[in-house]
């Protein structure tokens, strides 16, 4: 299981799958207003002077919530639940479920003790790569349905839904077009998933060894919010240049993205929306995480039994 040092998973990897995709699925549900608001976030550009038009119209996680839900409903804060919940369907289940083969793999089936930090990381980067490389196209459905915000009266939207977009998408722009933002979108998620699942299993094995803690819920909640802050400080600048890309197809590639936001927002643009970053995945990881081991509790006595 993820976390306390174990190299070899006691529950089959068709549980550890299961398991894996309804958690990422549940904190999905729960925490994408709050990914939204993100999303709107990067992809706002920085204001010109003395143009008051351009003025930024979302301030802030909850002043970017309280916009969206006031001008398009509430329901526009879901915007991109159905392909975000195809995402972690796949992406989920794939990063998370992978993660302790790999593991195995690369420490050996005969290694004994606590694995060590690197091997860890190691296997967050692979299966993070692996994962989002298979489920890119849910990623960039689930961005260009969350940056559309209220049109004027009359204007069409770009998308009626989700099966609509990729089929337009694919129509429009091309097959390839859904790998649109592959590049930023590896690194990130390689090294967010890296920072999540390496650092959720560092935390609980390290706290695990502190006399009075045991395997429970407290330990799950100190981990999942350890796991979301170290996603969000080393992954938030591969992340406002992957929302940038998807959302904007005027880019050229990933190092356009990166200079031309260095260039025109500053170097601060690429920590833009860190709060509801954070809020987004601390919240994510420790819904997440609890239910992913109460899920393969739930597993491991269905298989045993």
């Amino acid at each position: 299981m993820v976390g306390g040092g174990e190299a070899k998973s006691d529950i089959s990897f068709a549980g550890t799958f299961a398991s894996s995709a309804f958690a990422a699925c549940f904190a999905e549900i729960c925490t994408i207003p709050l990914d939204t608001a993100k999303v709107r976030l990067q992809l706002q550009k920085k204001a010109v002077a003395g143009d008051v038009t351009s003025l930024p119209k979302y301030k802030g996680l909850l002043g970017t919530v309280g916009t969206i839900a006031k001008e398009e409903g509430l329901a526009s804060l879901w915007k991109g639940i159905v392909p975000g919940l195809h995402r972690q369907c796949l992406f989920g289940g794939l990063r998370i479920g992978l993660y302790e083969p790999v593991k195995t793999f690369y420490v050996g089936k005969d290694h004994v003790g606590d694995v060590p930090l690197s091997k860890k990381i190691l296997a967050g980067l692979t299966t993070g790569a692996l994962g989002i490389a298979i489920a890119n196209p849910t990623d960039l459905v689930k961005v260009r349905l969350q940056a559309e915000g209220k049109l004027a009266p009359g204007v069409p939207r770009r998308y009626s839904g989700a099966l609509n977009a990729y089929s337009t998408i694919v129509r429009q722009e091309g097959v390839t077009a859904l790998w649109t933002g592959l590049g930023p979108n590896v690194a990130r998620n390689a090294i967010i998933n890296a920072a999540e699942l390496a650092s959720y299993d560092q935390v609980k094995q390290t706290i695990l060894k502190i006399p009075g803690f045991t395997d429970n819920i407290v330990t799950h909640l100190l981990s999942g919010l350890g796991a979301g802050f170290v996603a969000v400080c080393i992954g938030s600048p591969v992340d406002v240049v992957k929302s940038r890309m998807m959302g904007d197809s005027t880019y050229k590639n990933t190092l356009d993205c990166f200079v031309k936001t260095l260039k025109n927002d500053g170097p601060l643009a690429f920590y833009k929306g860190f709060i509801p970053n954070f809020g987004r995945l601390g919240s994510w990881n420790v819904i997440m995480f609890l239910t992913l081991e109460q899920a393969k509790k739930f597993v491991r006595s269905v298989e045993s039994s």
